[in-house]
């Protein structure tokens, strides 16, 4: 089954501080902590809609992670933990974005990676030490992995530049049947570190977003 991978910009801070906040959030938090209920709500209609059942439903999910917890029993209760992540993750950023739809995405950025630590590209830098990264470590709870491998990645703005620069100076040393996604994610990083660039040289005072964070649908 296919998978898309989908990314957003947004404050890594903000989204972890919905996280074991039950009963402290404040009133703007409770305010946005309702639009994540409907949309969690809307996420598990379609699960039903497809007869997906994860043992947990995304509602129950979240409710979960903003008391503070992850300790749903069940193989699949990590995917609903992940996608109630989402949800929160996309109310603290951009709107998203889609990187590319791939059978089978793990197994396709690690073969890329392999291809990039070859010619010198560090750790860290590897599309899928950032695709596959799972949650922030800030969450101050064990997230439990989803069954068929991290559903949500980050990658820090900051190191945005040095991807890409490190991914061109190799470019034409890998294997062809990579460079077209190797260059998909040339343009997404630059574009993204400019955007963050642009806008803090404006002194935009509002404006914290500091990480990408990836989504693996599907």
């Amino acid at each position: 089954m296919s998978r898309i991978i989908s990314y957003t910009t947004g404050d890594r801070a903000e989204a972890v501080a919905y996280l074991g906040a039950a009963g402290r959030l404040t009133d703007e938090q409770r305010r946005v902590l309702g639009m994540m209920r409907e949309r969690a709500e809307a996420s598990q209609r379609e699960l039903d809609r497809q007869g997906l059942d994860w043992g947990l439903t995304v509602p129950e999910a979240l409710e979960h992670l903003i008391e503070g917890r992850a300790d749903a029993p069940g193989e699949y209760a990590g995917k609903a933990y992940a996608r109630a992540l989402q949800h929160v993750i996309d109310h603290c950023g951009s709107d998203p974005c889609d990187l590319g739809v791939y059978s089978r995405p793990a197994t396709f950025f690690g073969l890329l990676g392999d291809q990039l630590r070859q010619h010198g590209v560090p750790a860290g830098l590897l599309p899928d030490d950032y695709l596959f990264s799972g949650p922030p470590d800030e969450i101050p709870f064990h997230l439990p992995c989803a069954i068929d491998g991290p559903d949500i990645g980050v990658l820090p703005l900051a190191r945005a530049k040095e991807a890409v620069d490190a991914y061109r100076a190799v470019r034409d040393a890998i294997d062809g049947d990579f460079v077209h996604d190797l260059d998909l994610l040339i343009e997404k990083l630059e574009f993204e570190h400019e955007e963050w660039e642009s806008t803090k040289a404006r002194g935009y005072d509002w404006y914290t977003h500091d990480t990408i964070f990836f989504s693996i649908d599907g």
